[in-house]
């Protein structure tokens, strides 16, 4: 008796952040389709009914998933330079998605909470500061979002180590391929050439890309409109 109420008081009481964040954690370690409302109970240690107090139903649960990932993100002021608080939040971006690589593929959610409504108003708020018209605002963040989140899912399903090189899986595939260099010569010589090359990194590309789309935003920029704010 004396045992039980002792793990009875030692238990952490469950709250609805702690439900989502423990969520969270299940779904970075085993990935978001074997998340269920019964086994996020039985990790909670309470009866999957108790689990109803705090989340309505599992749609509920996922909007506060990708709400609390939309904290994580490098939010951007009004007053930033537009520039470099783009190249933050999309590195950042990049990163949080690393660690929860279920968010990448999950549906647009039609209930979006909080964070996730602050963190795309302050981005719309520095882009129109800096004297972006809406419509290249709008254009802006789409050409931003897409690239950083197809990048994030390149990453997550390429055979890369911790650094983010390819080369021992590209080696195995040439290994298994042996007639690659006569049928496949342009990949061959990428190979050889660059992707097995000391130094090389596939996650460096990153940056490249991300600059050559600052790039032209800048351009956009100078042939806009808008004044921006004082």
């Amino acid at each position: 008796m004396v045992m039980s109420m002792a793990k009875l008081e030692d238990r952490t009481p469950v709250t609805r952040e702690r439900a989502i964040r423990v969520a969270m954690a299940l779904a970075d370690a085993a990935g978001i389709e074997l998340l269920s409302m019964r086994k996020l109970a039985a990790a909670l240690d309470i009866t999957a009914m108790s689990l109803y107090y705090h989340l309505k139903d599992k749609e509920d649960l996922l909007d506060g998933m990708l709400d609390i990932v939309h904290s994580e993100f490098e939010t951007p002021s009004a007053g930033d330079e537009w520039r470099a608080a783009m190249r933050k939040r999309a590195g950042s971006t990049r990163s949080v998605l690393a660690l929860h690589p279920w968010a990448i593929s999950m549906k647009a959610r039609t209930s979006p909470g909080p964070a996730t409504l602050g963190h795309l108003d302050s981005v719309i708020g520095c882009l129109t500061a800096a004297g972006f018209s809406m419509a290249m605002t709008g254009h802006a963040m789409s050409i931003l979002d897409s690239y950083v989140l197809g990048f994030a899912q390149q990453e997550a399903s390429l055979p890369l180590d911790p650094s983010g090189d390819i080369g021992d899986a590209t080696e195995a595939i040439m290994a298994q391929q042996e007639a690659m260099a006569d049928s496949f010569k342009n990949l061959a010589a990428m190979a050889v050439s660059l992707i097995l090359q000391p130094g090389y990194a596939f996650g460096n590309e990153f940056d490249f890309g991300l600059e050559l789309i600052l790039d032209g935003l800048e351009v956009a920029l100078l042939s806009d409109s808008v004044p921006p704010s004082q």
